[in-house]
């Protein structure tokens, strides 16, 4: 880990270390939605579909009315809604719930159904247990085999009160010695970043790595450039050149471990950092989970 030191994340204890694993390194995968037409067109709906090796982004511009519906679905998934102007009613099994913009929703497994009230975008985070949307990813080619420094996800505990819709305002003042505004559920932690002011001091990065898990970036506004290497092994037919990759608005980096890894705003902007499932070291740091309450980390 480097990070400045009025970086939060400095006080996070050390890795332990790349894990030695064999074969080739995993490449970062980039999608940026704006050079690309859609994976599905419906029902005032055009959604782009992107996934990592354990999570699927689906990110739709929606016009009034527009519904999206789950059934059968498998596990806990996510509803985004970064602006205010646009609002949801969202139904899961008996229970029905109007959640506003600029939140966070919650939504349990089985059968359910949102309908969009007002015109912009929103993101849905699904495991790949959605096989369905799975297969319609941009990228599916990319993830028919696994990766040895990925295990298989696990989910986290349910909540003590069960499964039920849950919604959080993202409208969260900045507080010194947090990271962020984070959540977590059964299957995701979101990591809603502190705005952008503007370009980012390039004295101040943070170049950092995941022994095994990934990192997925989502840019909602603005443009941030992806710092990206791969350590040396002794197989130089594996190694990989540095990657700067200049993202705008909206797009998705994948970033696979045990990749080092930092990325710098190049103007006023959101990025979003999605983790399937929830970092546990995030997880320990007290009040930086601002739902722990409602999902209970899992015991040792």
């Amino acid at each position: 880990m480097a990070y400045h030191a009025s970086d939060p994340r400095a006080a996070l204890a050390p890795a332990s270390g790349t894990k030695p694993v064999d074969g080739p390194y995993a490449p970062a995968d980039y999608a940026k939605f704006y050079e690309k037409e859609p994976q599905a067109a419906a029902d005032g709906a055009r959604t782009w579909l992107v996934r990592g090796r354990n999570f699927v982004i689906a990110y739709s511009e929606v016009t009034e009315g527009a519904v999206l519906a789950r059934q059968g679905q498998p596990d806990e998934y996510v509803l985004l809604l970064p602006d205010p102007g646009l609002s949801a009613t969202i139904t899961a099994g008996a229970e029905t719930k109007t959640v506003e913009g600029h939140s966070l929703a919650f939504i349990p497994p089985g059968d359910s159904r949102i309908t969009l009230h007002g015109k912009g975008r929103i993101v849905r985070l699904f495991t790949p247990r959605a096989e369905d949307l799975a297969a319609r990813c941009s990228n599916a080619d990319r993830y028919l085999q696994p990766d040895p420094r990925i295990p298989p996800i696990q989910d986290w505990p349910t909540p003590p009160d069960g499964f039920r819709i849950r919604d959080y305002t993202l409208d969260v003042p900045k507080e010194p010695g947090r990271f962020g505004r984070i959540w977590r559920c059964t299957t995701f932690m979101v990591n809603y970043l502190d705005p952008a002011a503007g370009p980012r001091d390039i004295r101040k990065l943070s170049p950092h790595h995941h022994d095994d898990f990934e990192q997925c970036s989502l840019v909602l506004n603005g443009s941030y450039t992806h710092h990206i290497r791969w350590p040396w092994t002794p197989d130089q037919t594996q190694w990989r050149e540095d990657e700067h990759e200049l993202c705008g608005a909206p797009s998705v980096t994948v970033i696979p471990p045990p990749s080092i890894h930092t990325s710098r705003a190049e103007e006023a902007g959101q990025m979003v950092d999605i983790f399937c499932p929830p970092r546990m070291d995030f997880s320990a740091k007290p009040g930086w989970v601002l739902n722990a309450a409602d999902y209970p980390a899992p015991e040792g």
